[in-house]
């Protein structure tokens, strides 16, 4: 009898353990590639671009897992009260999510919260603001990074630019130098 009473509550050990599974999610870090994307493309050189002409510019990128952005991160090197950044459908070329982010104070690192946006595991996106002041990163020979360059959860594809104070999906493609500091925040999601 104590051996049954022994197996039995071993028994039931072992299906209470394998009945209570933890159904949640892992839960995953928020994390900015931009500096990642920086040093691993060499891009250690920094000039600074004020009233430059307006161009549309950014990064092309895409998540090498399920995810959302969480929020804009931008850094300029003069004020902007009204930029006007934008999230692309890398292939269909359609706007998926505009912002106007109020960047109120020069050389200072800003993240403006946005309503998150579910990123698709390695889908094509771009990310582009329209300004005339940026910070140019480049490698000190200027020769070309070499893509792709994964920074995280995140492979960046290409940066890309146009010329123009209008909302245009950038036709010009750079290698060796980037045009900044745009960045997002992005969380993984499974």
């Amino acid at each position: 009898m104590k051996t049954i009473k022994i197996l039995s509550g071993a028994l039931l050990a072992i299906l209470a353990i394998s009945c209570s599974s933890d159904d949640s999610k892992p839960t995953y870090p928020v994390e900015n590639p931009l500096e990642s994307y920086h040093t691993q493309a060499g891009f250690t050189t920094t000039s600074n671009f004020i009233n430059s002409g307006s161009y549309e510019f950014g990064l092309a990128f895409s998540p090498n897992v399920k995810g959302v952005m969480k929020a804009i991160t931008i850094k300029l090197p003069d004020e902007n009260p009204a930029l006007k950044v934008t999230i692309w459908d890398y292939t269909t070329k359609e706007v998926l999510k505009t912002e106007t982010v109020n960047v109120a104070n020069a050389n200072t690192a800003i993240s403006h919260p946005i309503t998150d946006l579910a990123l698709e595991k390695d889908k094509k996106y771009l990310i582009t603001m329209n300004s005339n002041d940026w910070y140019k990163r480049s490698k000190a020979d200027n020769t070309d990074a070499t893509y792709p360059i994964t920074a995280g959860n995140i492979k960046f594809i290409e940066y890309r630019w146009v010329g123009g104070a209008t909302q245009t999906f950038p036709t010009n493609v750079s290698l060796n130098y980037n045009g900044g500091d745009l960045s997002f925040d992005f969380k993984r999601t499974e």
